[in-house]
């Protein structure tokens, strides 16, 4: 890999470890970490201070992986833009600056996906959305969000180290969900709205 796409591909990780999920809360005061499941995410953002924080926890991380995939892609090319979108994933997963306790990465993935393919990208968000709003069920919508991801940026056109590096961010995405795949198949699994 060639010195500039590894020096986006770090800089999108160190953008990827500005975990809104924590710094919205702090500044309100609230320690997520103590708060409902102790995920830094969203899905715990909304379960303990509500909508509007939720919100802005949302578009915080969307924009992690849309300005990591920007600067790969127009500095180094397209593989290099999901090169540093992952990377931003990675490091939301595992934030630098918050000890490596992180989300779980899908607006993330989301923010790199409407830059690197806009279909796909908004098809990746309303999908999420629908299915929320049928399940009630945030883990499921973004597992499957996860899995349809790279299928369906091959069927768009993208090949090659670009699927390579989507392919890495949807296993990681899945991978972080194993807990609530596992309360998904003991019929355990907390709806959005239930306190986790």
């Amino acid at each position: 890999m060639q010195i500039d796409a590894i020096a986006v591909a770090v800089a999108g990780y160190l953008v990827g470890s500005i975990d809104f999920g924590v710094i919205i809360p702090r500044l309100r005061g609230v320690d997520i970490y103590s708060r409902g499941s102790g995920n830094p995410g969203a899905t715990n953002v909304l379960r303990s201070m509500g909508r509007k924080m939720a919100a802005v926890v949302v578009l915080g991380d969307i924009s992690k992986g849309l300005v990591a995939a920007i600067a790969g892609d127009l500095l180094v090319g397209e593989a290099a833009g999901f090169a540093s979108g992952f990377a931003a994933v990675l490091g939301h997963c595992f934030p630098v600056w918050h000890r490596f306790r992180g989300g779980k990465g899908v607006a993330t993935a989301g923010g790199m996906t409407l830059w690197m393919a806009p279909l796909a990208g908004v098809g990746f968000i309303v999908a999420w959305a629908l299915i929320v709003g049928s399940t009630r069920r945030a883990s499921i919508a973004s597992i499957v969000s996860a899995t349809a991801l790279t299928p369906l940026l091959a069927v768009l056109g993208h090949r090659g180290w670009s699927l390579v590096w989507a392919g890495a961010a949807s296993f990681l995405l899945v991978a972080r969900h194993h807990a609530n795949i596992r309360r998904l198949l003991g019929g355990s699994e907390h709806r959005i709205e239930e306190p986790a």
